[in-house]
This record gives C-alpha cells, sequence and structure tokens, in this order.
C-alpha cells in the first residue's frame, strides 16, 4: 500500500500500489488506471475519487458548504433526488449522499464532506454501475484510511527553527514588505500555496516546532487586516508570522501566499 501525505492540509491517504494519484488544479486524484480520472473517459477500469480542501476559517456551519458543493455537482451532472446522511470519518465530521444519476450515464455518484477545526474535505467518487461490486469497496477501504498525523517528518526550516512550507524560497524582506526599519530582524519566503493551506499547516506545525501559539488572526476573518497573523513564542524569542495573500485584488482562502517573519527578543 503507498501513502499520501499532503504536507500543508495534513491529511494522509493510504491507497493499493498499483493505483495512481495525480493533483489535479485544487484536488487530489485517486484512480486504478490514470485515465479515468479524465472524465471523458470511456474505457476499462473507469472510477476515481477526488479529494478537496476548503479553508473554513470562520468555521461555518457544514449545511452552507454542503449545499453549495453538492449543488454544483449535481448541476453539472444532471443529478437528482439528492440527500444526506451524517457521516465521521478519522474524527472528523460531516455528511455523506449518494447521487442518483441520469440512467444514460451508466454511472455511480457518492459525495462527502468533512469538517475537523478549520479544515473542510469535500470528496467525490465516481465509477460505472457494471464495476460497483470490486469499486466499491477499494474505495471505501481508501476512504476509511484518512488519518490526521498530529506532525510531518523532513519539513525544512528557517534559520530561527520555524517549519517553512514545501517550495518556498527565500527572498529580500524589503520584496514584500516596504520600510522595514530593522531588516536584520526580518525573514521573507516567496511561494505559491493558498493562504488557506498554509493557516492550516503552520496551526499544526507552529505549535510542533517547541512554539506556544499566542495569538492567530485569520485570513479572511474579523480582524480585517488583509492578511493572516501569527504570534509564536519560544522561551523569550517571539515570532511575527505574515501569510501575505496575493493575487488581485479580490483574493480569498484559495490565493496565494508569501511569508514574511519579524524576530523579537525579548522577556
Amino acid at each position: 500500500m503507498s501513502v499520501f501525505q499532503h504536507v500543508l492540509w495534513g491529511y494522509e491517504l493510504t491507497y493499493p500500489d498499483n493505483w495512481v494519484h495525480r493533483t489535479l488544479a485544487d484536488a487530489e486524484g485517486f484512480s486504478p488506471v490514470v485515465e479515468a480520472l479524465d472524465e471523458n473517459y470511456q474505457g476499462e477500469q473507469n472510477g476515481h475519487l477526488l479529494v478537496r480542501a476548503e479553508w473554513n476559517g470562520q468555521l461555518q456551519d457544514l449545511q452552507p458548504l454542503w449545499n453549495q458543493h453538492i449543488g454544483l455537482t449535481a448541476g453539472m451532472l444532471g443529478a437528482k433526488n439528492v440527500g444526506a446522511a451524517p457521516w465521521s470519518m478519522g474524527g472528523a465530521q460531516g455528511l455523506e449522499a449518494e447521487i442518483a444519476l441520469p440512467k444514460s450515464k451508466n454511472k455511480r455518484l457518492w459525495a462527502g464532506i468533512l469538517g475537523r477545526g478549520a479544515l473542510v474535505l469535500h470528496f467525490m467518487v465516481v465509477h460505472t454501475l457494471s464495476d460497483r461490486a470490486w469499486f466499491e469497496p477499494l474505495f471505501t477501504r481508501l476512504i476509511s484510511s484518512l488519518r490526521f498525523p498530529a506532525s510531518l517528518p523532513g519539513l525544512a526550516q528557517d534559520e530561527s527553527g520555524l517549519p517553512l512550507p514545501p517550495d518556498y524560497v527565500p527572498v529580500p524582506p524589503a520584496e514584500l514588505v516596504s520600510d522595514i526599519a530593522d531588516p536584520q530582524n526580518w525573514r521573507a519566503y516567496r511561494g505559491a500555496s493558498a493562504i488557506g493551506a498554509l493557516q492550516a499547516f503552520y496551526l499544526r506545525e507552529g505549535q510542533h516546532s517547541g512554539r506556544k501559539i499566542e495569538s492567530f488572526d485569520s485570513f479572511p476573518g474579523d480582524a480585517d487586516l488583509g492578511f493572516a497573523r501569527f504570534e509564536l513564542r519560544h522561551k523569550k524569542t517571539t515570532l511575527t508570522l505574515g501569510l501575505l495573500p496575493y493575487g488581485g485584488e479580490r483574493v480569498n482562502s484559495a490565493s496565494p501566499a508569501n511569508l514574511v517573519i519579524r524576530i523579537k527578543e525579548g522577556n
């Protein structure tokens, strides 16, 4: 069996060694054959699982998120008789539904949503009706393997010891923040991960780096800062971590973000 770990969102799934995993835009796809991840595929072993993570920093109730998710899915596929039942997995709680598709599609569609703190996971399984007998147990086992590790090993670190997300590179702080009076106390990193995923990453890895999260301002959030901010403390050192979204005027939790860190020594 192979283990997929999403380093930012902090979940893992175990899938058969002979299956494939691919990252597809904002979702993770799992299937027996890579061709089946294409919705237009008509060949054998035509089935896949998609998992998409979402940041729910304002802890909105799952029902509106479910309604939006399932409404879009049902509309695109011509589904009907959409209901929902309570569902729990891996310590997360949510809703699930098997959705009736038009007979002409010859496919089965199952969807689910799980919430764990500010993390929301959307699941969708699609496969041909003729393959249900052997597909369904495999997909059920894959989804049932969902876990949320307390921390993930092997992460890169800033010189102050703070974990860094993958593919973030150091840049001069002045490239990201203007008018810095004490540049020697700042660090900056450029990258392209979604600010929602970065918040999930630092809520988990920040405290497991031996630091205490003294405050956290979510983005989007009530503070209306325009960015996310963490205050992390270890002994006499306080780090102010800013996650700065970019990508246009209307940024949201899916927008990419850069990192800035201010280091303060004190009592």
